[in-house]
């Protein structure tokens, strides 16, 4: 008779007594492994500097950030929900413009559309054209820039009686400055939704 390089497992069977035994190793590893943790981690800490931040460039169009918006939110904020930015005067500085609403939880706060430029004593940004009134009950969708143009689509309302929630007026706007003041125009295809 010839034997089997692999000998025969001596049980294939078990008893409960097997799987306690099995549970208590399982249940020491895990105790055990709780017991052992790493040391704490350390990392290199960052080094200070006191170089200073350069100030904003002539080519750095102003923030919102900080900005006083002329809109009475009363105790809630003001909220900046689309902005973009370019040269609208032509003279090689940036300007932003910012649409800007009060944070309603509810119901659709009227847009405001503010122009900022940066100080020029300072840098600061601060609000220099307002080309949307919020009393003018508009929400401003599609905010863009181009060829010192501001182009924007105004939601508005036909009355009184349409609920804020529901604008039932599209029109199309855009603003240029002129050398004096931004100018409105209104393209031909003004329409109702």
């Amino acid at each position: 008779m010839q034997q089997s390089a692999v000998p025969e497992l001596a049980r294939t069977d078990t008893r409960p007594i097997h799987w306690a035994a099995t549970a208590t190793a399982v249940a020491g590893v895990i105790a055990l492994s709780s017991l052992v943790q790493p040391g704490p981690a350390t990392a290199a800490q960052p080094t200070t500097t006191t170089e200073a931040r350069p100030a904003p460039t002539a080519t750095t169009p102003p923030g919102t950030t900080g900005v006083a918006f002329p809109l009475d939110c009363g105790p809630v904020k003001a909220v900046v929900a689309h902005r973009t930015s370019g040269d609208l005067d032509g003279d090689g500085k940036p300007e932003t413009v910012a649409v800007v609403h009060c944070d309603a939880a509810m119901g659709t706060p009227p847009d405001a559309v503010y122009v900022l430029t940066r100080d020029a004593t300072d840098g600061t940004p601060r609000v220099v054209a307002t080309l949307v009134q919020p009393a003018d009950r508009l929400t401003v969708t599609d905010l863009a820039l181009r060829d010192r143009t501001v182009t924007a689509t105004l939601l508005g309302y036909s009355t009184d009686d349409v609920p804020s929630c529901c604008p039932d007026v599209k029109k199309p706007a855009a603003w240029r400055w002129n050398g004096h003041a931004f100018l409105r125009s209104t393209p031909a295809d003004t329409r109702g939704v």
